[in-house]
């Protein structure tokens, strides 16, 4: 835990979790967020904003955090929920799900971002805060694994969009397959390089 969590521990005397999602600006997927409630007994040393490491780090982090951590929640929101609500509200929503996926319930979320999910213990927003809160950096880690390794699944299903590359982003080869190839069902029609492909 960094001193800061330590700090609000005391404060609150309680547990407190540590949030972050994954995949606000892909084209295609899930959007993907993960709670993690870290052992102060058992540091982790290395945590820290997930699109900073390197894969091979983010993945020996992945497996220590889960061996190591008090309890780890996943929550997603799918293509059709991101349609339907935008991405915010929805990456909202899979926060809630990840929080409300941990094994127990904390006294106290910290978000990462600048705004919260509504949830049923109390929260509090850090910007930044995957690089300042070592529970939050563990959930980056999470969702970001979690996602990439879902990325890699879908490219056996979809292998001309290029996914186990670029993760579903908007890149210029993502739209050239897409121009060539068209949407699949799990492109996001909301988000406008698909929105346009399609006309509505």
């Amino acid at each position: 835990m960094s001193q800061e969590e330590l700090d609000l521990a005391k404060h609150i005397r309680g547990i407190i979790c540590g949030v972050d999602e994954a995949g606000r600006g892909p084209l295609f997927g899930d959007v993907v967020a993960a709670a993690v409630i870290l052992d102060p007994k058992q540091p982790i040393q290395g945590l820290g904003d997930s699109k900073k490491l390197t894969e091979k780090v983010r993945e020996k982090l992945y497996d220590q955090i889960y061996q190591q951590a008090i309890s780890v929640g996943v929550g997603r929101a799918s293509v059709e929920e991101i349609d339907q609500l935008n991405i915010l509200h929805a990456s909202m929503l899979a926060m809630q799900r990840a929080v409300e996926n941990l094994s127990l319930v904390p006294d106290l979320a910290l978000i990462d971002g600048n705004r919260c999910p509504k949830l049923s213990c109390l929260s509090e927003a850090i910007v930044q805060g995957d690089a300042k809160v070592a529970s939050i950096g563990a959930a980056s880690i999470i969702a970001k694994v979690t996602r990439d390794r879902e990325m890699i699944e879908w490219h056996s299903q979809y292998p001309y969009y290029g996914l186990d590359r670029h993760k579903g982003y908007p890149t210029q080869a993502h739209i050239q397959a897409l121009e060539e190839h068209g949407v699949s069902p799990q492109h996001r029609r909301s988000f406008a390089p698909v929105r346009r492909l399609i006309g509505t």
